[in-house]
């Protein structure tokens, strides 16, 4: 047993360290519940310190560490941190992780935050269960009221696929190289390779792209497949035709706007929705698991083992367009509730965007309840960080572009990309590049993106670098 003040030393020593087990020490102190009372102080003190390591681990790949997340939260975390902890986990992918979640949920007496899913029948207690994930993306042995037969492949013109071997002359491969393209992991012969990129706002981005022949596999189920499926009206991201512009046109001069965001958007899309996805396409049970597995991927960990279900990888050319369709019932679900509360709402990727044209009656944070509790249902949890209400006296700002008073690129860029481009004509198109290899493209790109979104000023922006660009080639 330590004393209050070893205790405290050494816990801050471990919280602020840079070991990765540091929970697992962290809830081995804990472990002892004939602690003396002076470990109740030491609870209150740590939690303050691992709300980031936390955060980390319920986000990592490895059942492990998201279970030593689950620890904590019952270990050392009060109950609104605990819960908070809890409902990311009460509906994991992982079948131990989340009956380690729902028993600790018990233990610490609540249960999900989610209205009752009516679309299932009453138990034996005469009540409607709150059933959050299960529907549409586990099995479920539910029988639903109101059973819809899945849209036939035959009515959206899609490829009848009856056998694997129709599915590798879709794809143009062999029927027998279809292990290899979904073997896990990144070592010789698997399908992806991994690396990470900067965040605009810190941090990286891991990315997970598919190699040369299964690239080729994919874009094929892309062209052939899923872009003939139709996206939901209020979905503006990776869809043709659709764009940052027409996400964000719909909440022009609005008196609120509220911003959220959600969290792992596609890691989220696992192996099993992926599957339901082609199954009601029209696609049997062998197809589907067949077409899931060419466009998941199955990361290996640290410790040997390898991620189950496998993802949606980020830098697949599928993955966008499977996030969409994935995400229909969730948009449809949104858009009704904007609807009867008078609000508009578009999604772009993982950004969710609703606006009222006036102060709505109803209270915001009631709203925004129905809307967590939406999104907890249809299998994706909201990041209460990047939540944003957005008054028409500040400025609105929607995927980059102003809509308090029409639609505008930021003053600020605006302002910046003038005074380069007054450089450019002073100094030379050379002397503002500061050794990027990629600076002449960034002018042109971001002329065309402004006449995108204000064709006034960027058609004379558009002129005006392509005269610039031919000056410096002479």
């Amino acid at each position: 047993m330590f004393t209050l003040v070893e205790l405290l030393e050494e816990l801050k020593a471990i919280a602020t360290g840079d070991d990765p087990k540091k929970l697992a020490r962290i809830n081995t102190i804990f472990a002892n519940r004939r602690a003396p009372a002076e470990y109740q102080v030491g609870r209150h003190f740590v939690a303050k310190l691992l709300g980031e390591e936390v955060d980390r681990q319920l986000s990592s790949l490895d059942p492990v560490a998201r279970k030593d997340a689950i620890a904590s939260a019952i270990l050392v975390f009060p109950r609104g941190g605990a819960a908070r902890v809890l409902r990311r986990v009460f509906h994991d992918p992982d079948s131990s992780v989340r009956t380690l979640a729902r028993r600790t949920a018990g233990k610490l007496g609540f249960s999900e935050a989610a209205p009752p899913d009516v679309r299932y029948p009453k138990d034996h207690l005469g009540r409607f269960p709150t059933t959050g994930w299960a529907f549409g993306i586990f099995a479920s042995t539910a029988k639903r009221k109101k059973a819809k037969a899945p849209a036939r492949a035959g009515k959206l013109a899609l490829p009848a696929l009856a056998s694997p071997d129709a599915v590798a002359k879709l794809v143009g491969v062999a029927e027998k190289d279809f292990a290899k393209l979904m073997r896990a992991g990144t070592g010789p012969g698997s399908g992806y390779v991994e690396f990470e990129i900067p965040k605009a706002k810190g941090g990286s981005r891991r990315i997970a792209a598919p190699r040369k022949q299964l690239r080729t596999v994919q874009r094929k189920i892309l062209d052939e497949i899923l872009g003939k499926v139709p996206v939901h009206d209020a979905c503006h991201g990776f869809v043709t035709g659709r764009s940052t512009v027409t996400n964000a046109k719909p909440h022009e001069g609005a008196a609120i706007v509220i911003k959220l965001d959600l969290k792992d958007f596609f890691p989220t899309v696992h192996f099993r929705r992926v599957r339901g996805l082609f199954t009601q396409l029209g696609y049997s049970a062998d197809i589907a698991t067949l077409l899931a597995g060419l466009t998941t991927y199955r990361p290996k960990l640290p410790s040997g083992g390898v991620v189950w279900p496998g993802i949606l990888p980020q830098g697949a050319p599928t993955s966008p367009a499977i996030a969409n369709l994935t995400c229909r019932r969730l948009d449809n679900r949104l858009s009704k509730l904007a609807e009867k509360v008078g609000a508009t709402y578009t999604r772009y990727a993982d950004d969710l965007t609703f606006s009222f044209a006036k102060v709505p009656e109803l209270r915001i944070g009631r709203f925004l309840w129905f809307v967590d509790a939406i999104c907890q249902q249809e299998g994706f949890v909201e990041r209460p960080d990047k939540r944003r209400i957005l008054r028409a006296k500040h400025q609105q700002r929607i995927t980059g572009i102003v809509v308090n008073n029409g639609i505008h690129v930021p003053r600020a860029d605006r302002k910046r990309f003038r005074a380069i481009l007054h450089n450019c004509k002073k100094h030379g198109v050379a002397s503002q590049a500061n050794g990027r290899t990629d600076f002449e493209a960034y002018l042109a790109g971001y002329a065309a993106y402004v006449h995108m979104v204000e064709p006034a000023l960027g058609t004379a922006w558009v002129t005006e670098v392509a005269r610039l660009l031919g000056e410096a080639h002479g």
